[in-house]
């Protein structure tokens, strides 16, 4: 039974795919990418929340609980709070640079911005080599997904078959068909972890789950731990909207104030974390013996729900996982084919896009079975690099005067400092690593733009 609901929801997924392009004929590549700037409120909301709730809210949540305790909440919880005000903010102005620039990627930005071909690159390069990471995260937890439905498939299997839907998806109609399943597993995902929150209540209760996970895992921090919570929400907070699907998401607004519509309602999501609290609380309570701290939400569903909601849990959880996989493909996609090749005409940038998400896909696979260690170790290094951006990025926002050549040599300092720092292992006390070298970046870009002298500084539009 369970099978047959997760596949009837996956078969309507794709019949919303199919009726998000209708009626519309050929796509050109604004409307593939982002929409041509017309998506209200609602679909911007789910567009962004389907990629910021991803299969790590039923995954990787569950599991960090599971395995370091609530204190693995408050870093967690912390810094998504802290990016929507953030965002509040600053989304309506990314959204305007972007109108004013004509820009599909966050390196269009750069590149209108700018107007140097150096800072583009930068951008470009780096956005592709710290997102590829995430394609194996989201492949990883779309195998647990399938495996909660029993199926004794190959790893290899497993991921090709998400590999094919999600490039499906993408193929149909770009970012609307992604919009349009968004609001699908926004409700299954939401119905899956609040049933299984009330289905352990309602066989346990609250007091006696909390109790029983009390005596294995530590409700308390020192100082060095303190110092990293803290530090790590307001860095991840600032580079929450530099991820560049995160700004490619904000392209598809029809006005500045859809932006600020969707960022008041976002926190609305964080009142399902208590139901994952329950569940993973529950996964320590009953000792249930798991293969790997992730599978403490699915663990808590096989063991209580009946098969056709365990059908249903999972197809909230692969429609997650898919979105994302989805989000970046269609992030780096056009990155490729307007930003490292920036000659190629936009008639052929579609087709083009379409050919690097394959190729994409295909190294996500190959990595994902050869080098999971490998892969999971830079996962770590995603907000590293991506969050260095937010300099230039707020250069372009507030149209100040700043040398192009100094932002980016910013950008590869901090990025590059960052890498070090991690692979050393070295310590700041507990302060996140990553703010120590987005300060570097910072100074980096006030002493370049200070001392050296350009014949070309950047033209502020």
């Amino acid at each position: 039974m369970s099978t047959i609901v997760f596949l009837g929801f996956i078969a309507f997924s794709l019949y919303l795919a199919i009726r998000s392009g209708k009626g519309r004929g050929t796509q050109s590549v604004h409307d593939f990418f982002v929409a041509s700037r017309q998506f209200g409120a609602a679909l911007v909301f789910f567009l962004a929340a389907g990629e910021i709730y991803s299969i790590g809210t039923m995954v990787g949540f569950p599991g960090g609980i599971y395995a370091k305790g609530p204190t693995y909440g408050i870093w967690f919880l912390g810094y998504i709070l802290l990016a929507y005000p953030i965002g509040y903010f600053l989304g309506p102005k990314i959204w305007q640079a972007g109108k004013r620039y004509n820009a599909i990627t966050l390196a269009d930005l750069f590149k209108g911005h700018y107007r140097h071909r150096g800072v583009e690159l930068v951008v470009a390069v780096s956005s592709i080599l710290f997102l590829i990471p995430w394609g194996q995260l989201q492949f990883t937890g779309l195998v647990a997904a399938l495996r909660g439905l029993g199926w004794h498939f190959e790893p290899l299997h497993l991921i090709l078959i998400s590999a094919a839907l999600a490039f499906t998806y993408i193929a149909i109609s770009g970012v609307r068909a992604s919009a349009y399943i968004a609001i699908l597993k926004d409700i299954l995902m939401v119905v899956a972890i609040v049933i299984t929150g009330v289905a352990v209540t309602w066989e346990y209760g609250v007091h006696d789950v909390f109790h029983a996970a009390s005596q294995h895992v530590s409700n308390t921090m020192n100082s060095e731990q303190l110092h990293f919570s803290m530090s790590t929400i307001v860095f991840q907070a600032l580079g929450f909207y530099m991820m560049p699907f995160a700004a490619q998401n904000f392209f598809t607004a029809k006005s500045a104030n859809t932006i600020r519509r969707t960022q008041v309602a976002m926190p609305l999501y964080m009142l399902m974390y208590p139901f994952l609290v329950v569940a993973s609380y529950y996964a320590i309570s009953a000792n249930l013996k798991l293969a790997s701290p992730n599978d403490a939400f699915f663990a808590a569903v096989v063991n209580l729900l009946p098969g056709w909601l365990v059908g249903l849990v999972a197809a909230g959880a692969a429609l997650s996982g898919l979105l994302v996989l989805a989000g970046i493909c269609l992030a780096i996609g056009p990155i490729v084919a307007r930003n490292l090749l920036p000659n190629m005409p936009e008639s052929r940038q579609k087709r083009g896009a379409k050919m690097v998400i394959v190729v994409y896909l295909a190294t996500s696979i190959v990595t994902t079975l050869l080098t999971p260690n490998l892969m999971l170790t830079l996962i770590n290094t995603t907000y590293y690099g991506v969050t260095q951006f937010l300099p230039g990025v707020l250069v372009i926002l507030f149209q100040l005067r700043v040398r192009a050549a100094a932002v980016a040599l910013g950008i590869v300092v901090g990025q590059v400092l960052a890498i070090v720092l991690y692979t050393k292992g070295i310590d700041f006390g507990g302060i996140n690593l990553g703010l120590v070298c987005l300060g570097v970046n910072l100074a980096t870009i006030g002493v370049f733009n200070t001392v050296i002298r350009s014949p070309k500084a950047v033209r502020v539009s």
